[in-house]
């Protein structure tokens, strides 16, 4: 990887012979203030000194209005006495560190350079606005808010006085940037382009079908219109304050890559949420900042606020609701539309004010919407949840050994996309009762969510990715089993372990005898079973009744989900039957069914089956009885 462009670096090359000019200079006129610093390695008079070499350690850099800059550069001199001899080895060397404080305009490319002052290096430059050796603003993140106040204060100071959508058009307008809507590129990867300098840049002309070389003022942000529908205005807008944001805050820092490269002259920024250009770690720090700083430019911290606990307390009447958690739907969107941005910027934007709860909305699994929930603050962290879809659950229930020995208990079935402890009180009619949907760290797993590696977005997209799992999000993810202490969670569950093992250690030892006791114990019908189980009444008598000399491991999962058994005893029933479960993606998901799912009738099971393209169960599904 090419290294980032350093400042310090195109100083040193660039105006070494001037910073030895001005050391010598300084040794010549103050030679009785060096002194002092001499006499400790006996050197009576300065007038037999000269700096031999120097190096540049420190280039502190102050930002200043417009393309200017002051910077003071700590330099190492070598000093000598010029009365030892050259060919002595006990020639005095004495290293002292100077401050040369320099102004330039990069406007100019530093052809105005002045060195203003040099003293002796005492302490390191606290300048109000430091500029890092890439010429990038530092900004941490607990300062974003207050810089994205001052930008907003600077350009558009009237939306820090009542809630009102910034707009972007006239931002740029205030900021002498012109925005132009054409076509960039042919795939639509590209949403915007900004210009630092007058240029000639490739666009698709999509009448010829081909890209063709147009002339560029500097100051000029493109986006392209196409991009509108294959993602909303609102992230449209966010695009052109982002570009507007680059302007303001990395001219300097383009302007130093320019200095090496005279070709870099623009940020691209792409669809994937990443910027084309050569410095890795120069672009991950400059895009970093820009996709912190617009949305909140776009919607300011106090003024979002504001608007956000109009609109609460509206919907909790309309709504009739208590629950912030049940109103937020209704509040995000329309705090989107105010705000002309997007729904996932007004949902991140909300979680950064202080509503957390508005990470789990508008969440869609496995292309199903998930119920609204919501759990104890700080139950789990930024990139974990509560939800896991279908494959990743299979996938983590064969790698995972800590999972699957969870799901081995039994104690959790996947309800919703989560996996729940079943409880009366959490689980009912197979769906989250209200108490576990509003209270998920007490009765459900956790998993820690990732990028997925075959995912197309950069890993620094700019939204927030783990929040981005909208209907129309393309996001890829995964999620993995986080082996988080549940044991207060399965103790619930303790008692009725109990009954079950006592029901498991009275079954007998063969196939038919197993069968007759279990359906005893369902107290189902043999008309009920046959229903449930989709086989034939006649074929589960003569199961029940003849120890059969082979029956398939499609019965036997069959008959269990009919009868909902628990895995300790549908484990029991396939073991009766000398039948196992083999390392196939069938029968993982046979095992995902008897574990986690067996709460569930037949045809949901199916459901499953069919989403993972696998055999269905059932004798209409498969076109055969499953029997003997």
């Amino acid at each position: 990887m090419i290294k980032n462009r350093s400042f310090k670096e195109y100083i040193t090359n660039r105006f070494h012979n001037e910073l030895l000019e001005i050391v010598n200079r300084y040794i010549d006129i103050f030679s009785d203030e060096l002194s002092l610093q001499l006499k400790l390695h006996s050197f009576d008079q300065c007038e037999e000194a000269t700096v031999s070499k120097i190096d540049v350690i420190f280039v502190y850099v102050d930002d200043q209005p417009n393309m200017q800059i002051f910077f003071d550069i700590v330099v190492d001199a070598e000093i000598l006495d010029k009365r030892s001899s050259e060919k002595c080895d006990d020639k005095k060397i004495f290293h002292q560190w100077f401050k040369i404080g320099c102004f330039g305009d990069l406007n100019c490319d530093l052809d105005d350079f002045q060195i203003l002052s040099i003293k002796i290096y005492d302490r390191k430059s606290d300048y109000k606005n430091p500029l890092s050796d890439e010429l990038i603003p530092y900004i941490c993140t607990d300062e974003v808010d207050q810089v994205a106040n001052d930008f907003v204060l600077k350009y558009y100071p009237e939306a820090m006085e009542k809630p009102m959508p910034v707009n972007p058009y006239e931002l740029a307008s205030r900021m002498s940037l012109n925005v132009k809507q054409r076509d960039i590129s042919k795939d639509c990867s590209v949403f915007g382009k900004i210009y630092f300098q007058d240029t000639k840049d490739e666009f698709y002309d999509s009448k010829k079908d081909e890209m063709v070389v147009e002339e560029v003022k500097r100051g000029t942000i493109f986006v392209d219109p196409r991009v509108y529908f294959l993602r909303n205005l609102g992230s449209v807008n966010n695009t052109i304050v982002h570009e507007c944001v680059h302007w303001d805050k990395h001219r300097k820092a383009v302007k130093l890559e320019n200095l090496y490269d005279n070709d870099a002259k623009k940020i691209v920024c792409t669809v994937k949420g990443s910027v084309e250009g050569k410095q890795k770690e120069t672009i991950k720090w400059i895009e970093w900042q820009a996709n912190k700083l617009a949305p909140r430019i776009q919607m300011p911290f106090i003024m979002f606020q504001l608007k956000a606990q109009e609109v609460i307390e509206k919907y909790k009447i309309e709504l009739k609701s208590s629950k912030l958690v049940d109103v937020l739907e209704p509040v995000i969107d329309e705090l989107a539309d105010f705000f002309e941005v997007s729904r996932l910027a007004a949902k991140i934007r909300m979680i950064d004010t202080g509503y957390y709860e508005a990470r789990n909305v508008f969440i869609y699994i496995d292309g199903k919407y998930i119920r609204p929930y919501t759990y104890t603050k700080d139950a789990i962290g930024e990139n974990q949840t509560f939800c896991i879809g279908l494959t990743d659950a299979l996938t983590e229930s064969v790698v995972s050994p800590d999972f699957k020995e969870r799901l081995q208990t039994g104690d959790y079935l996947y309800i919703e996309s989560h996996f729940c402890l079943n409880d009366p009180k959490y689980i009912e009619d197979n769906q989250l009762t209200e108490y576990a949907r509003l209270h998920l760290d007490e009765c459900c797993l956790i998993f820690d969510l990732k990028i997925s590696a075959d995912n197309q977005y950069d890993e620094n997209y700019h939204f927030l990715c783990f929040l981005n799992r909208d209907k129309a999000s393309n996001i890829i993810f995964e999620a993995h089993f986080s082996d988080c202490d549940t044991q207060n969670q399965a103790e619930k569950l303790s008692d009725y372990h109990a009954e079950v093992l006592k029901v498991a250690q009275s079954l007998p030892m063969t196939f038919s005898g197993a069968l007759d006791r279990l359906i005893e114990w369902s107290e189902m019908t043999i008309e009920a079973l046959a229903e449930a189980s989709e086989i034939s009444e006649k074929t589960i008598q003569r199961l029940r009744y003849n120890e059969p000399d082979n029956v398939s491991i499609e019965s036997v999962v069959q008959l269990c989900i009919g009868m909902q058994l628990e895995p300790m005893l549908s484990d029991y029933l396939l073991k009766a039957s000398g039948k196992s479960l083999m390392m196939t993606a069938q029968h993982t998901m046979y095992y995902f069914l008897l574990h986690s799912y067996y709460t569930h009738s037949i045809y949901e099971c199916n459901e499953m089956l069919a989403d993972q393209n696998l055999k269905l169960l059932g004798r209409k599904n498969r076109g055969i009885e499953a029997v003997i």
